[in-house]
């Protein structure tokens, strides 16, 4: 794929109000688009697919002479411009928030569309555009993390979220962060794998460094959420089934206004030296019958890796019997 870098010199204009409070204006924009949009003093850098870098040059150019006209730019204009190239970008674009569109698109990724491939994730697709908080329960291979990520840039790019945040327990060998070695980015990298790896396969790593840069999409062990109110925010917790029963109250308890949530785990798989412990088999008791919050649960059947990953599962089941 052509990649196209473009400089936009912006001397001539406030660039604060250009880009709002803390970036809010320009924030709107990128989450609409896979570019990268970069600023450094008054020269804003766009790098991206070549028709897509095209289509945000114009978004500005518009948007400069709104704020020329009117001495002053809105979120609420910001958002028609948006809505007047809706129609100038790649179809697969278009599709926001956690529905489907009837194509079976999630997320178009880099190259293709993230796609529903079973009853079972249109169902889990369709319960977290329905509720604010979905568990979703079953064995690996299912594209239970695979599809939350493509559904959190779906309602990042659709502008119901302003941010991503993902979160595992750092629990799977058994081993605490402060004893690795490290900063804590280098300390938490092998356990949040799987999740930058799901990233990986939908944004582009220029966007991918640049969201993080700007704490757009953050990545966090489960340990450090504590304390924390999370707004406007989509936020998935991963391997949920070796999070402590406090651990998962703590999470659940983090979610602010305008947020949703996916808890992700396999129950057959728990690490934690008392399974008892298990917040994800727990909550499953204290938290059902109340509106708002669903589950879906995944079997064997439901295994969209390689082949022999539900023969694997299958074999391991009947062993243990």
């Amino acid at each position: 794929m052509d990649i196209l870098e473009k400089k936009i010199k912006l001397s001539d204009i406030d660039t604060l109000a250009l880009f709002g409070y803390n970036d809010t204006h320009l924030k709107l924009i990128e989450n609409k688009f896979h570019s990268s949009i970069n600023v450094r003093g008054d020269v804003l850098t766009v790098r991206g697919e070549p028709g897509e870098v095209k289509i945000i040059e114009k978004v500005f150019d518009e948007l400069r002479y709104t704020l020329t006209k009117n001495g002053v730019l809105r979120s609420e204009d910001v958002m028609e411009v948006l809505g007047l190239v809706r129609d100038a970008l790649p179809s697969a674009n278009r599709n926001g928030g956690a529905a489907a569109s009837p194509t079976g698109v999630v997320l178009q990724g880099k190259k293709d569309g993230i796609r529903i491939k079973n009853p079972h994730q249109q169902e889990y697709v369709d319960k977290v555009a329905k509720n604010d908080v979905v568990f979703a329960i079953g064995p690996a291979g299912t594209g239970k993390t695979f599809l939350a990520v493509a559904m959190a840039l779906a309602a990042l790019r659709n502008n119901e979220v302003s941010r991503i945040l993902l979160s595992r327990p750092a629990v799977e060998a058994g081993e605490s962060l402060g004893f690795l070695p490290g900063d804590l980015n280098e300390k938490v990298v092998p356990y949040l794998r799987p999740l930058l790896d799901a990233l990986g396969d939908m944004l582009t790593p220029e966007k991918l460094k640049s969201m993080s840069e700007k704490e757009i999409i953050e990545i966090v062990p489960l340990a450090y959420m504590r304390g924390r109110t999370l707004n406007n925010s989509f936020i998935i917790l991963d391997e949920a089934q070796n999070a402590t029963i406090t651990q998962m109250k703590m999470f659940l308890t983090r979610l602010g206004r305008g947020s949703k949530a996916i808890i992700t785990g396999d129950i057959t798989q728990i690490d934690l030296p008392n399974k008892h412990d298990s917040g994800l088999v727990d909550v499953q008791r204290i938290l059902h019958g109340i509106e708002g919050i669903d589950f879906i649960y995944f079997d064997k059947a439901d295994v969209v890796r390689h082949r022999l990953v539900a023969d694997i599962i299958d074999a391991y089941e009947k062993d243990s019997v």
